[in-house]
């Protein structure tokens, strides 16, 4: 029996002791084992309310765990999103870089054609 039940029954053990004189033996007696029946369920619930206790205290336990491994989750998360956009912009840029350096590279090149032509039938001639 829990202690705090066990407090409970020695208060009520005592009240008892002290009603014997003005009531008598039987009133007593016929109430023990209504009041045992109480205190034994009072203790179960004790106890059981005692385990919901450290249950719950294991579920918090285990709330802040997975918390915090989302929170480490969502940094790492929105420093790979970070890293990636970045990466795309490098990308797009250094597309873009190329399809400029495309495009100066077929001017320079129909120049030289033009070049070239304009001297062939320059020579022709």
């Amino acid at each position: 029996m829990s202690d705090r039940v066990q407090a409970v029954a020695t208060n009520i053990y005592r009240e008892f002791e002290r009603m014997i004189p003005t009531y008598g033996e039987d009133v007593v007696k016929d109430m023990m084992p209504h009041i045992v029946t109480i205190l034994e369920s009072l203790d179960s619930a004790f106890k059981e309310n005692q385990e919901k206790e450290a249950e719950l205290e294991l579920c918090k336990d285990d709330n802040e765990q997975l918390m915090s491994q989302y929170e480490r989750e969502k940094q790492l998360r929105k420093s790979a999103d970070q890293k990636l956009l970045a990466i795309e912009d490098s990308l797009e840029e250094e597309r873009k870089e190329m399809n400029d350096r495309m495009e100066q590279l077929q001017l320079n090149l129909k120049a030289h054609e033009l070049k070239s032509k304009n001297s062939h039938d320059h020579s022709k001639m």
